[in-house]
């Protein structure tokens, strides 16, 4: 199997990468990655191949896979206008590099997998959320909305898609938890605001996993049966396109996830910021701390995967 990847060398891709490398070779299944780059001197495995955005637009090599994971983190600094721009086009550009090099080529993709993120619903309480769920409109909203939008272009191509809306990802190397993990350890840890509000996470093991169930079963020549009115996405022809939430089956409280993460670094978490601080200190910004989400992986367990870390608790364990 030939993968492209965009926003290979990220928190996410690298994972993804050495994990289906992983498997494949323990099946002795041929597979080759090629990583999407600005930079074509930029550290890479040495199994991994390189490609500039510029080498895409004349590239005459066919891929089944396409994973198209760039983006500026959103919660990596306050959201200034400026800020909003670049996490626009930190999606957007990637994105129609990507579109132009699969209608231009003449061997289509079999499959390409889309980045997006839980943000796409909007802040919306406790209220359990799954795939076939409304939205409310804010700057999240928005941004997830434009990049879904976009993607979904490569099925007037004749290219299905998956759309994977990705909760908190956790783990140590990155992410929320790595930039958490310095405060904890110091012991001035604590909840955010009232802590009551929801956060919908994924372990990065279970988010690799079920990048790969989704490629694999909509590879298969059953996929069709792995959608469901729910997560099926409208499309202007006949091309499938399907969305996933992934996030882990237990949702938790802040409160909750502070003290669990305090109990397994073995810390107390008696600090807390109120609401008012958090938001004076990251503007709009902090509606993804004191604004919760209860975001549910329906479709992807009707679909059949088995959550391997599908506990807070589990997954903080599991990098023990």
């Amino acid at each position: 199997m030939n993968i492209l990847i965009s926003g290979g060398s990220g928190f996410l891709g690298s994972a993804f990468s050495n994990e289906i490398m992983s498997r494949y070779r323990a099946q002795n299944k041929a597979l080759h990655i090629t990583w999407l780059t600005r930079d074509s001197s930029q550290a890479h495995p040495n199994d991994i191949e390189m490609m500039t955005y510029d080498e895409l637009t004349s590239s005459d090599k066919s891929f089944e896979v396409v994973l198209n994971l760039a983006g500026a983190g959103i919660a990596d600094s306050r959201w200034s206008d400026e800020r909003k721009e670049q996490l626009m086009a930190s999606r957007i550009k990637p994105t129609e590099s990507l579109l132009a090099f699969i209608k231009r080529t003449s061997i289509k993709p079999k499959l390409l997998v889309s980045g997006s993120a839980i943000g796409w619903y909007g802040t919306q309480g406790d209220k359990p959320l799954t795939e076939s769920s409304g939205f409310e409109t804010d700057f999240a909203h928005r941004l997830c909305n434009e990049w879904e939008q976009l993607a979904l272009t490569a099925t007037e191509y004749g290219v299905p898609m998956a759309i994977v809306r990705t909760g908190v990802v956790i783990h140590p190397e990155g992410g929320m938890l790595g930039k958490l993990l310095t405060p904890f350890k110091m012991g001035v840890g604590g909840q955010l605001g009232d802590g009551q509000q929801i956060m919908s996470w994924i372990s990065r093991e279970d988010w690799v996993g079920a990048a790969i169930f989704i490629i694999e079963q909509h590879l298969t020549d059953d996929a069709s049966s792995q959608t469901t009115h729910e997560n099926t996405l409208q499309t202007t022809n006949d091309t499938t396109a399907v969305v996933y939430n992934l996030t882990a089956p237990n949702p938790v409280t802040n409160h909750t996830f502070t003290k669990t993460l305090g109990a397994w670094l073995h810390r107390p978490t008696f600090f807390a910021l109120p609401n008012f601080l958090l938001k004076l200190m990251f503007g709009e910004m902090s509606t993804l701390l004191v604004d919760g989400q209860k975001v549910l992986p329906q479709a992807l367990q009707s679909a059949g995967y088995e959550f391997q870390q599908p506990t807070l608790k589990q997954a903080l364990e599991g990098q023990k």
